[in-house]
């Protein structure tokens, strides 16, 4: 019996997903993919879930693109696999609820990509990351040329994307990319406790900020103003509003339920 390449466990309302092929630094497979995306996109039916982690098992995060089955594929496999990750990403982005990259080791190529599909990234202290794919004569795919250029600016992730050179955790929080970054050692423990605190909060809330901050790419201030407008209208009935308020007026912490 093969090995599954994905792992998934439930620590209360947190899913923890494990990429799993750490013989191969995790790089993906064809079911990985397919069963992360399928993964994702049933978070919408288990409303118990509000918040997921994804991580590596093993020494890295992800290697990406499994570099020892390139080169062997037709142009309409390849077309077929990378739609099969575009799908992956588009379902973490349309996804309600909180997205955490938990980074140790390498995330290389389409693997910083994954994380930076993620809403947020939390690195050990020694992570590294590189945009690998011009070392194979190929483009980014997965996202990172939409996701690093507006992150970075453009002239720096040319350079990544030309270069292919490793960058540490340490730069990238610096430039904002990385959220939190901690010792190896604690990096399990303390993205646990992000997670859990995302998962305590008001999940439609953090599912429609999700949105807004993705159409404000390519919207325009009125269009986005007109969005909150909207949007916060919604956000007035909700359960978890009415909650907040009530813990603010009696001096204490809410206890949202996600509805």
């Amino acid at each position: 019996m093969l090995k599954e390449h994905l792992l998934t466990e439930v620590n209360n309302n947190v899913l923890i997903v494990t990429l799993n092929r750490p013989e191969s630094l995790n790089a993906f497979s064809p079911d990985m993919i397919s069963n992360l995306t399928k993964t994702i996109t049933d978070v919408k039916h288990k409303p118990h879930i509000r918040a997921v982690v994804i991580k590596g098992a093993g020494r890295s995060f992800t290697a990406g693109g499994d570099v020892k089955s390139m080169g062997h594929a037709s142009a309409g496999q390849l077309y077929d696999h990378v739609g099969k990750m575009n799908d992956c990403i588009l379902a973490m982005d349309s996804s309600e609820v909180p997205i955490i990259a938990a980074v140790h080791g390498f995330a290389a190529g389409a693997g910083f990509n994954l994380a930076l599909a993620c809403d947020l990234i939390v690195a050990s202290d020694d992570s590294q990351f590189a945009m690998s794919f011009s070392q194979v004569g190929l483009i980014s795919d997965g996202g990172g040329s939409y996701f690093l250029p507006k992150l970075v600016g453009p002239h720096l992730a040319k350079q990544l994307f030309f270069s292919a050179e490793p960058i540490s955790a340490e730069r990238l929080y610096q430039l904002g990319v990385i959220n939190y970054i901690f010792p190896l050692n604690q990096l399990e423990e303390e993205t646990l406790k992000l997670a859990d605190n995302l998962a305590n909060g008001p999940t439609k809330a953090f599912g429609m900020m999700k949105k807004l901050v993705s159409h404000s790419f390519t919207a325009t201030l009125d269009e986005m103003l007109e969005q909150e407008r909207i949007t916060q209208t919604l956000m007035a009935s909700t359960e978890d509003h009415l909650e907040g308020v009530a813990a603010f007026k009696e001096k204490r912490k809410p206890e949202f339920t996600g509805n």
